[in-house]
């Protein structure tokens, strides 16, 4: 089965085509800038690259010059269009309606409209993409992979907010988690490494990148996560602030007179770590500035790491037990320093990582000391092949 994994932004396009006989990449690309000038296609195939510069007014456009880069007669990988037996896409938000992923119907369709709300830069753009596809490969099931999904097992106790209930009731206002296709995939290939059974595995999953989050894992199951009603909630990120005293952002608003839309937009993409430092929302960048003594690089590591580390430790009280901390993500599987400043502190808890073995970017290693109580890991994340194989499964079923 070939299966063909969409992940549609407000102006990009992600795919990836799968042999799922051995799980297998076929090919890969990338379509930047859709609906503004200079759009750009770039699809890789081992060392072959293959670009199509061409201005794509919307996601339509952009699904068609992907499929004739697929079928392109020097650079494509299939014959015929007809070889793709399905289409799993990544969707941002489901709400409380979607609890796993699904075959595109008129109430998962439905969903993808009413919590646009919560994701209005994201579900917009899923559906899209969904909605392009349908149209050029008419007779292909179309799988919706949600990132909300694997957090639906969260009880009450973790994701209602202390708020009036009434908003809960009639405005669904609550915290509903992402990154879940991430967590989903590493606390499935955690148990595998550990040789348990996803049930009887206790974790806490850390996806640290530009967008971060820290799941905690009770019996296989999300049973807490740092991000919230959106992904602002939580760690401090790359442009995102997480974490902050609500009467500060109504304090500034007044103070400048900004609208909901202008405060959003300075709390999503100007705070975080570009805010804090003023240099950049990229973490190397900041090591690089913090090494040339750039005190606000510096501290503005120190916060990521300190909330990091006040997120672990909190939801390892939270599970009780647990077997392993594993970091993913762009930060989680290649910075060595912040890995080890994350950890740091956790000895006296007979949590203890090896500095030679830590000396490790990607792929999937166990990183703490032999006597260590709980295992701390790196594993890479692969949310395109989770929504390749929940594809297949749904389309095989």
């Amino acid at each position: 089965m070939k299966v063909l994994v969409i992940n549609c932004g407000s102006s990009s396009l992600k795919y990836q085509l799968f042999d799922m006989d051995n799980e297998e990449v076929m090919v890969k690309g990338l379509v930047e800038r859709i609906g503004i000038e200079g759009s750009k296609l770039i699809q890789e195939e081992g060392d072959d690259k293959y670009i199509i510069e061409e201005n794509m007014k919307d996601h339509t456009e952009a699904v068609s010059h992907v499929f004739d880069a697929l079928v392109d007669k020097d650079h494509g990988v299939i014959a015929d269009l007809s070889e793709i037996d399905a289409v799993g896409h990544r969707v941002v938000h489901g709400g409380e309606k979607i609890t796993k992923s699904d075959l595109i119907d008129k109430e998962v369709r439905a969903a993808i409209v009413e919590y646009q709300k919560f994701a209005p830069l994201h579900n917009p753009a899923n559906l899209m993409g969904l909605e392009a596809c349908e149209k050029l490969l008419p007779n292909v099931k179309n799988v919706a992979v949600f990132d909300t999904a694997f957090h639906q097992t969260m009880p009450k106790r973790t994701f209602l907010y202390g708020i009036d209930y009434k908003y809960y009731e009639e405005d669904a206002i609550r915290k509903y988690g992402f990154h879940g296709t991430s967590h989903n995939f590493i606390t499935n290939k955690t148990a595998e490494v550990l040789g348990k059974s996803v049930e009887d595995l206790n974790m806490i999953s850390a996806h640290l990148g530009n967008g971060s989050s820290i799941c905690a894992v009770k019996n296989g199951k999300s049973y807490d996560t740092s991000m919230g009603l959106t992904p602002l909630e939580g760690l401090v990120m790359g442009t995102r602030s997480g974490d902050i005293d609500p009467s500060a952002v109504t304090y500034i608003m007044r103070k400048e007179n900004l609208s909901p839309e202008e405060m959003e937009n300075i709390l999503n993409k100007k705070s975080g770590v570009f805010g804090v430092s003023g240099v950049s929302s990229d973490f190397r960048d900041l090591e690089s500035a913090a090494k040339e003594g750039n005190d606000r690089a510096q501290a503005a590591l120190d916060m990521f790491v300190t909330r990091v580390k006040r997120y672990i430790a909190g939801y390892m009280a939270e599970i009780g037990s647990c077997d392993a901390i594993v970091f993913t993500g762009g930060i989680g599987e290649n910075s060595i320093k912040i890995r080890e400043d994350i950890m740091a502190g956790f000895e006296q808890f007979g949590i203890k990582i090896d500095p030679e073995k830590n000396n490790v970017r990607g792929g999937c290693h166990v990183v703490s000391t032999d006597d260590s109580k709980v295992k701390v890991m790196v594993i890479a994340t692969n949310e395109e092949l989770m929504i390749a194989r929940d594809t297949k499964s749904l389309v095989e079923a």
